[in-house]
């Protein structure tokens, strides 16, 4: 399965992405951005497990973002359970040298259309730190609403943040 725009993609990741997911993940400003589970460093061995993982997906959720045919970051829904089955969360993250291009707002567009067709959910939704506003302004971008800031949510870097809330829904 792919979905793309323009010189843009979204695939499934394969092992032969290992190297460069690897290279891109291993950067402390991706790491200032995403949740602590995202390991920093970022080893070879941590993309081989992500690659694998995503690999037993039933319904693809997980996607290697890929600008004129380079790999260049992920993107992926994160279905939720119970009374939020059909919510999902999104998450994204491009690799340094691919910033201000527009492919963050590109595969942000792709997925969430997918998300709402294709998948099935009626919602999805992103937390950002309060100072990735370039992370906010590409949500805002495609459509996503501000739901409101949760004070205080985020411990990261030994400091205490704001999480802002986006979400659309079809």
């Amino acid at each position: 399965m792919m979905l793309s725009e323009g010189n843009m993609s979204l695939r499934p990741l394969t092992g032969s992405d290992q190297e460069a997911l690897a290279s891109l993940a291993n950067n402390k400003k991706i790491w200032d951005n995403v949740r602590d589970y995202f390991p920093f460093p970022y080893t070879s061995k941590d993309a081989a497990a992500f690659i694998t993982l995503t690999k037993q997906e039933e319904t693809p959720m997980t996607f290697a973002i890929e600008y004129n045919r380079h790999f260049c970051g992920v993107i992926g829904l994160v279905g939720q359970s119970d009374v939020y089955r059909k919510t999902a969360e999104i998450g994204y993250w491009i690799g340094e040298p691919f910033w201000n291009k527009g492919i963050a707002t590109t595969a942000v567009r792709l997925i969430t259309g997918y998300g709402l067709r294709q998948a099935g959910f009626v919602r999805i939704y992103a937390g950002i730190f309060e100072y990735n506003v370039g992370s906010m302004r590409v949500l805002e971008k495609n459509g996503y609403a501000k739901d409101g800031v949760f004070r205080k949510a985020i411990y990261k870097n030994g400091r205490i943040w704001d999480e802002h809330r986006y979400s659309i829904t079809r």
